[in-house]
């Protein structure tokens, strides 16, 4: 069911540079909560926010047409499509969103994705741009 919002993942996490594993072995010095965000940082963690409940619904629309055609159970469509899995699914695609490493070309991606597709196909086609360009 949550086809669509592991792709955007996996395509974002495709992007940009990667970092090292933290060395367990040196304490690392978290930012507090309160910390100002760069402005480059809140357009990535908006673009996040506004586009996870989008997906969501793209992918119960996908659930549906699973159910539809045979390919899930009434039941296990139920259970995937509960108001708190789907909470939880657009939670955990946010916060791996706001978190990832993302370029400004990628962060705008999502930007005009949201923006510009007005349906689940389009939108699903739209974020193939978050591949790193060629």
């Amino acid at each position: 069911m949550m086809k669509l919002v592991a792709l955007v993942i996996a395509l974002a996490a495709c992007g940009g540079s990667q970092q090292p594993p933290p060395n367990t072995d040196e304490p690392t010095a978290q930012p507090p909560p309160h910390a100002a965000r760069t402005p480059f940082e809140q357009r990535r963690d908006a673009a996040c926010k506004q586009l996870g409940p989008k997906l969501t619904q793209c992918a119960v629309e996908d659930a549906k047409a699973d159910l539809d055609a045979g390919k899930v159970s009434a039941e296990q469509f139920k259970r995937d499509t509960d108001s708190r899995v789907l909470a939880k699914n657009t939670e955990e695609f946010v916060d791996k969103c706001t978190t990832g490493d993302m370029s400004s070309r990628q962060v705008r991606v999502l930007e005009v994705c949201y923006r510009d597709a007005p349906d689940c196909a389009q939108l699903r086609e739209c974020l193939k741009n978050l591949e790193p360009a060629k």
